[in-house]
């Protein structure tokens, strides 16, 4: 980085150095020093001076998106870039490192007040909203519930996309939205440990509406709203990767459908800005459908790119440059969102006197909203029109419930809002003196956000719903419903199986008995929940410094256990490569070889490490392959770990419909499981014959193969 150029070389020497021109190119990844959990510049360093710590980056990015607020217009910012670059770290940031999300929303609030000191009569109000997209469903994160296929998309004439049903609480000071944001982590926390769906697979929009009651110089009562979207985008190699092996993952796998189509909405806006007449495929996208107003729209939007500076992540870091080199093309054309109260309720009443009259009727008009809808085609218009009956009802209830909030005191609705359900100042205080579990994420975000305490002196672990059979409720592959027990004895908290074959790992070693634990050990149950336990009476007595346990400390434990040789001694770069790749691998094939049993798949996944002679990145060292065995037929495959990777998010998603009752071998006729490479096959052959067929023909084989 050098001033608001950002260059890239090429660390095999085959490319040329590359430059890229930005508003702002900051480097964050070396030249500072902490003061007190604090990362300022070091100027000392080799790169000290030109370190970009949070607040740098708050001043440039998010003062300017605090003062559109205040100006009336809708902003947007969102960070984009793969999974480990810094998108979350700038975006919400870590303990007193704070992003630029909790440092607009604590200033926002400062200034209210600095107004209602100096005796400014204008009234304020402000909402908050939190929402995650996930393999193309939208969930409310401030909802503790979720239905099945998560909020509607519907679209408004006026306003928009919207996700239908989306909770939205008044906050009055930041440490309401603190509360809130870690109300809408912890539920996103929860829904993803079962199958570690950590944020790099998910994209998270908080959405603040600031709103300034006035009288103009008219007397007439004026609101000026601006809506501000804060966006954390999923880890962009994951579409990525997918293209780079070629896999075709199933439609309902959509794990990175958004990104595709992000990156399709900006390639044609960029087009358009050109004066291009190109069309702008919204639609196919829910990130997209409610990022419109953003990307092309009536809003002031700022994008985030964020690099890795690995030699390994060259490719996807300058795919992440030409990314945003596109997207600064793009042109916004943002107005001031202020309009007298009354006349607002007017339109809204006018509006549903035609929405009940078209009900009434049946005679539905299409809603357009702008020149993209004229491509249409006569079936996605008929698919709309079938659409009609339950948007307008939705419509109609929106508007109604708009106008009764209007009719409100903000002081009413922030006595209706209820409350957030938890008490963490209360559970922070119990994690002082109370033994207990808390979770360790992929995705360090998420760790420590679910905690059980341990009180009595047998609690039961399992899977099993029923109210007061067990103490602790996880849910994941191979969790038994009575899965482990903690018992305590003389001060001492052990932990055993409740049944043969429960899968319990302590500190890495399986455990067939009863085993005595101790403060910071780490325990997993499953194949896909960790947890560390916590003594604070231990902690507190003892004079060893305990260390900070870590989702990868746990991980690497487990391989090492597991015979895999890792060593932390220092090694070459090749070795190091390797030991991440084994990381990663020791954990999917463990899930894969879990899912495939519960839903009775005859599959069997093993670990290899082969040496092949490799291209690019991958010549000349070891790497991971993954070994696939069919237990009846014997057919065996070798795929990439990328591939498996893939194919995870496939297993997962039946996992998910096993768990919620769904019939997997229906689903299993649309969406073939694991079988890509046969089908062909198949597809030529009865299904008594096609086992024999498949063992006999060389034609077959060479296909399998």
């Amino acid at each position: 980085m050098n001033g608001s150029t950002t260059q890239i070389t090429d660390p095999s020497g085959e490319d040329e150095p590359r430059k890229f021109t930005f508003d702002f190119s900051y480097w964050s990844h070396d030249g500072c020093k902490e003061n007190n959990g604090y990362f300022e510049p070091d100027p000392s360093k080799p790169n000290g001076k030109k370190f970009a710590d949070q607040k740098s980056v708050y001043n440039d990015l998010g003062v300017g998106v605090l003062e559109n607020a205040w100006g009336g217009y809708n902003s947007t910012l969102f960070a984009y870039g793969q999974t480990g670059s810094g998108k979350s770290w700038s975006m919400v940031g870590y303990g007193v490192n704070k992003g630029i999300v909790p440092l607009f929303c604590d200033n926002i609030f400062q200034q209210i007040n600095e107004k209602k000191t100096a005796g400014d009569k204008t009234e304020f109000e402000v909402t908050f909203s939190m929402l995650e997209i996930y393999n193309e469903q939208v969930r409310d994160l401030l909802s503790s519930t979720s239905s099945r296929g998560g909020l509607k998309v519907r679209q408004h004439p006026k306003r928009g996309f919207y996700a239908d049903g989306l909770k939205i609480v008044p906050v009055a000071s930041y440490d309401e939205i603190s509360k809130r944001m870690a109300e809408g982590t912890t539920n996103r926390t929860v829904a993803s440990t079962n199958m570690n769906a950590t944020s790099s697979r998910a994209h998270t929009i908080v959405g603040i509406t600031f709103q300034q009651k006035f009288i103009n110089a008219a007397g007439e009562e004026t609101a000026k709203t601006a809506v501000v979207n804060l966006v954390d985008l999923a880890g962009s190699e994951r579409a990525e990767s997918t293209g780079a092996t070629g896999d075709r993952l199933k439609e309902g796998a959509a794990i990175n459908q958004s990104l595709s189509c992000l990156g399709n909405c900006i390639a044609a806006l960029a087009e358009k800005s050109s004066g291009k007449n190109t069309r702008v495929p919204y639609r196919d996208s829910v990130l997209t459908k409610l990022l419109k107003n953003a990307l092309g729209g009536n809003s002031k939007t700022i994008m985030i790119a964020a690099l890795s500076p690995a030699d390994v992540n060259y490719d996807e870091t300058l795919s992440t440059l030409r990314y945003a080199d596109r997207a600064k093309q793009i042109k916004t054309t943002a107005s001031v969102n202020e309009s007298a109260t009354d006349k607002l309720i007017r339109e809204l009443q006018e509006e549903n006197e035609r929405l009940k009259k078209m009900m009434e009727t049946g005679n539905f008009e299409m809603i357009k909203q702008d020149d993209d809808d004229d491509d249409l085609t006569d079936e996605e218009k008929k698919q709309e029109k079938l659409d009609r009956e339950s948007e307008y009802a939705s419509m109609l209830e929106k508007n109604q419930r708009e106008m009764e909030e209007m009719k409100k005191t903000f002081e009413q609705r922030l006595a209706e809002r209820g409350d957030s359900g938890t008490d963490f100042n209360a559970v922070d205080e119990k994690k002082k003196t109370t033994p207990h579990i808390y979770n360790l994420n992929q995705d360090p975000q998420l760790s420590g956000r679910i905690v059980h305490f341990l009180e009595g002196d047998n609690i039961l672990i399992g899977s099993s719903g029923s109210e007061g059979e067990v103490g602790i409720r996880i849910v994941g592959p191979s969790i038994q419903l009575k899965h482990a027990s903690f018992t305590m004895a003389g001060n001492k908290w052990s932990i055993e199986p409740t049944v043969p074959h429960s899968r319990i790992l302590h500190n890495g070693k399986a455990v067939g008995n009863k085993q005595e634990i101790a403060h910071n050990d780490r325990l997993q149950f499953g194949t896909t929940q960790f947890f560390v336990f916590c003594d604070p009476k231990e902690r507190d007595s003892s004079k060893i410094n305990y260390p900070d346990i870590s989702y990868d400390d746990a991980q690497q434990e487990v391989a090492r256990k597991s015979g895999l040789g890792m060593d932390k001694e220092a090694k070459s770069r090749d070795e190091k490569l390797l030991q991440e790749e084994m990381v990663k691998a020791v954990p999917a094939v463990q899930q894969a070889n879990s899912i495939s049993e519960e839903l009775d798949k005859k599959l069997k996944f093993e670990i290899v490490v082969v040496s092949p002679e490799g291209r690019g990145e991958t010549k000349g060292r070891s790497i991971v392959m993954v070994k696939v065995t069919h237990l009846e037929t014997k057919f065996e495959w070798m795929w990439p770990f990328q591939k498996l990777l893939n194919r995870m998010y496939v297993m997962q998603e039946m996992y998910d419909e096993l768990l919620e009752g769904e019939d997997v071998k229906r689903t299993e006729e649309v969406r073939s499981f694991l079988y890509d490479d046969i089908m062909i096959v198949i597809s030529f052959h009865p299904p008594d014959q096609r086992v024999n067929a498949l063992a006999k023909s060389q034609w077959g084989t060479y296909l399998v193969k």
